[in-house]
């Protein structure tokens, strides 16, 4: 089955989209360009509801998505495994009503005019790709976490959500529930005193269950690709190593040309708290403390890094650092609430630590008598607004009308994913990495270069134009 020859269901084709706003002109040089469609300013399509897109419908974590469109319109949907375009029709019965392809650009071309908002949902390294086509054609984005493979793609990202003006978020769902922000009330009320020091922790990667597949040999033998499966498609900016079904479908976090590691997982989930709370946005320094068991070409078996950043206004300096693969903080000698959970973040401030659990959720101090007494007197005040129903519903809302921009817009995960990227660099390459975040380089480290900015195959730029004076 190939993208072009599939044809768009006769119900879709009747969908009138004449309470809609048409893309905004250019006022002028650097201008914001709106949305095609403005849900927000002008009612909606068919039923009052918007039309979306998904690219990418395997995988777990897609079926929230899948889930989240019953509401909406579901026109179109976009794989490069044949067999994904079906899988989870019981989770959504327009799964069957909707138009199929194999190659996002052909059903954004095929289907543009009749599709809103897209949600992106394909492994890391082509996440910039798929995100930034639907942008420049004017569709809000939700994209899965990371928000992308390397750091000159997030920054771009950032300049996209700039001149194309739509509403864009990230599916790390933490950052929509209440505990991030009770995080930041607490220090903004100064329970925790100068937080000087943060440590995060994850304990994959888990090599063998799940995801995590290491090759008897590297590079993996070259096998014959599956009938099912579009493998240059899949492949899109990254050169082709030949195809084994260790990859794809979903063993290719592991494999640094494709995934981001365990970093790339889960760190945009764990250190959503540290980063967001404390504005831990532009390290000056990053540097690998310990590489376990360094893979080629993978991610190693475990890490211990450390990002270093300046004071931020009122702010004092602060280290961050990430352990995984078995690697753990010391628990702090007040700990009373059992065994030390095998993942989240330790806040260690100059009055009280605090832990924030995996998703940056449920705050809480670690001695469990004064924590106790620290809600009996009484939790300070809420600040910040809270969120109903996790990322999708939050964009979409946004999209409508209904509500704010999205917490985990592009301006912020875009920054989230930043620093996500450079401790994967240096997971990568191992040593100190000084970072000029200005100019997107490393004085002392040269040769990263191509790694901070990587190559891709022809027909698959994006963005460079952003970057033009």
């Amino acid at each position: 089955m190939e993208c072009g020859s599939i044809d768009v269901p006769p119900r879709m084709k009747k969908i009138s989209r004449r309470n809609f706003l048409k893309r905004s002109a250019l006022l002028g040089a650097g201008a914001c360009v709106l949305p095609r469609f403005s849900i927000a300013r002008a009612g909606a399509g068919a039923n009052g509801k918007l039309n979306l897109a998904l690219i990418g419908t395997g995988g777990g974590i897609v079926k929230a998505s899948i889930i989240g469109a019953k509401e909406e319109n579901l026109v179109a949907i976009c794989d490069v495994n044949e067999a994904n375009l079906t899988i989870h029709a019981d989770l959504n019965p327009q799964i069957a009503t909707a138009a199929k392809f194999r190659d996002f650009r052909v059903m954004l071309d095929k289907m543009g005019r009749e599709i809103d908002a897209v949600v992106v949902t394909t492994p890391d390294h082509t996440h910039f790709a798929a995100t930034m086509d639907a942008m420049q054609r004017g569709k809000h984005v939700l994209t899965q976490k990371p928000l992308t493979h390397n750091i000159w793609q997030a920054r771009t990202l950032r300049k996209a959500k700039q001149k194309y003006g739509v509403v864009t978020n990230m599916g790390n769902q933490g950052h929509t529930f209440k505990g991030i922000r009770e995080m930041k009330e607490w220090l903004d009320a100064g329970v925790l005193g100068s937080v000087r020091e943060v440590d995060s922790w994850y304990p994959g990667p888990t090599w063998g269950k799940g995801v995590w597949k290491k090759p008897g040999t590297f590079p993996p033998a070259a096998m014959p690709i599956p009938p099912d499966l579009d493998w240059p498609l899949w492949l899109g900016p990254v050169a082709d190593p030949g195809y084994n079904a260790i990859y794809a479908p979903v063993s290719w976090r592991g494999f640094e040309q494709f995934g981001t590691g365990a970093i790339g997982d889960f760190f945009c989930h764990i250190c959503d708290g540290p980063v967001w709370t404390l504005g831990l946005y532009t390290p000056t320094v990053i540097e690998a403390e310990k590489i376990d068991g360094p893979n080629p070409g993978m991610c190693p078996d475990g890490s211990i890094i450390r990002w270093d950043f300046a004071a931020r206004e009122e702010m004092p300096p602060c280290i961050l650092r990430w352990y995984d693969g078995g690697n753990q903080p010391a628990k702090p000698e007040k700990w009373s609430w059992g065994e030390m959970p095998d993942k989240g973040s330790f806040f260690r401030g100059s009055k009280n630590t605090v832990y924030l659990d995996n998703v940056s959720s449920n705050p809480r101090l670690i001695d469990k008598e004064e924590m106790k007494a620290f809600k009996k007197a009484g939790l300070p005040p809420e600040k910040y607004p809270r969120v109903n129903g996790g990322p999708m519903a939050e964009w979409i809302r946004a999209i409508k009308g209904e509500g704010p921009e999205p917490g985990s817009n592009f301006d912020y995960s875009s920054r989230l994913t930043e620093v996500a990227c450079l401790g994967a660099l240096a997971q990568r390459f191992g040593g100190r990495i000084e970072w000029d975040s200005e100019n997107l380089r490393s004085p002392n480290r040269p040769e990263l270069a191509p790694y901070i900015k990587e190559p891709v195959q022809k027909g698959w730029e994006y963005g460079e134009d952003l970057w033009k004076a």
